[in-house]
């Protein structure tokens, strides 16, 4: 059986966002109370990037700014996942959808 918070990521890293929140959410369930943040954030992260692919700002931002929140307190990095470089290239997103546009470049995990 395959890991789904591997595969998760993997789907991320491929652009396949979509499928990125189905494993991840998996994951997210399944997981402690202290690290539901953690993967919940990484699911806000999929769902930004799949409502931007969708053409959906509002969708977008909130997703962003869930993301932002979920990971903080998970800094420097956690399970494989530099968590700093991830919340800023979501406060960039973020920037470049409130100057609006959804021409996000993809996360980099």
């Amino acid at each position: 059986m395959a890991d789904p918070y591997k595969a998760g990521l993997d789907h991320i890293r491929a652009g396949r966002y979509f499928e990125a929140h189905e494993e991840l959410e998996l994951v997210w369930r399944r997981a402690p109370p202290a690290e539901r943040d953690f993967y919940q954030g990484l699911v806000h992260v999929a769902v930004a990037w799949y409502q931007a692919g969708r053409g959906r700002p509002v969708a977008t931002a909130r997703q962003l700014e869930k993301g932002m929140r979920r990971l903080e307190a998970f800094e420097p990095a956690h399970c494989g996942v530099d968590i700093g470089a991830l919340r800023r290239q979501l406060r960039a997103a973020h920037g470049t959808v409130l100057g609006g546009s959804l021409d996000l470049p993809p996360p980099q995990l």
